[in-house]
């Protein structure tokens, strides 16, 4: 089992790396640089080309069933639980076969609205301590049950 992470944007990683240590899990960071290496010998940093969705590329082509990857991007989610991988939002929002599909047609009535007025402003309210506290309490379960198998 490996930890993947959508590092770029990715507000977890010091979160993440500390449940994959108490685990003693392999964690791969994937970046387009610009995210400095941890000296965890269990911590892995994998920086992609630049581009956009390189890193989310990388991701979709390494995660397989037994796996979890840590990211918001909902295109990678997709892939990602269609390969078998269990995916958790920073948020601490579980992506599952019952829930992606919803996610995804959110996603895409979210960008046609903000495509139909440019002047929208403003992505929802700021990552906080209970999101923090929510993803280690989500990480660590999911851990467990993946340890499990399933």
């Amino acid at each position: 089992m490996t930890l993947y992470i959508d590092a770029d944007a990715c507000p977890v990683k010091t979160e993440a790396e500390t449940v994959a240590t108490r685990h003693r899990l392999r964690m791969v960071l994937v970046s387009n640089g610009g995210i400095r290496p941890s000296a965890n010998p269990l911590v892995e940093s994998i920086f992609v080309s630049e581009g956009p969705d390189e890193a989310d590329k990388w991701i979709a082509c390494h995660a397989a069933a037994g796996d979890v990857v840590v990211t918001a991007d909902i295109p990678l989610a997709a892939k990602c639980v269609a390969a078998g991988a269990m995916v958790l939002k920073p948020n601490g929002e579980a992506l599952t076969p019952a829930n992606i599909g919803m996610a995804l047609a959110t996603r895409d009535l979210m960008a046609d609205l903000r495509s139909a007025d440019p002047f929208r402003q403003g992505s929802g309210r700021p990552f906080g301590k209970t999101d923090r506290s929510r993803f280690l309490e989500a990480l660590e379960r999911m851990l467990r049950a993946a340890v499990r198998g399933g």
